[in-house]
């Protein structure tokens, strides 16, 4: 799996690595897909930052990871005040996708050969 990071800030190299390491754990469970897909597949990561006005400049992390699997997109984006924290929930969101799409992908190819 490809990962791409588009970045909007000033990134420390630690934080690179946790990006590649906590979103990139997503590799395993469509790795069936990646294997399946000529060139693999492309996980896509946006790191930005943003100041909330309600809250008097503090700053507000937001990421947000997409990948692009068979016929559907799965997404999952994450904010707070911690960049780990963001990427912790933008994680936790694409793998909750990801586990809905493979029910319903394994669904319906389990019914295909019922028939």
């Amino acid at each position: 799996m490809n990962i791409i990071i588009k970045k909007t800030l000033d990134m420390t190299p630690a934080l690179e690595t946790y990006v590649n390491e906590k979103i990139g754990s997503v590799g395993k469970l469509v790795k069936a897909f990646d294997d399946a897909q000529e060139g693999g597949l492309t996980l896509r990561v946006e790191v930005a930052r943003a100041t909330d006005h309600h809250r008097k400049g503090e700053e507000i992390f937001e990421v947000a990871a997409s990948l692009t699997l068979p016929r559907m997109e799965v997404r999952g984006e994450g904010s707070a005040a911690d960049a780990r924290v963001a990427i912790d929930r933008a994680r936790d969101i694409l793998k909750e996708e990801i586990e809905k799409y493979k029910a319903k992908y394994l669904e319906h190819h389990r019914g295909e050969k019922e028939r």
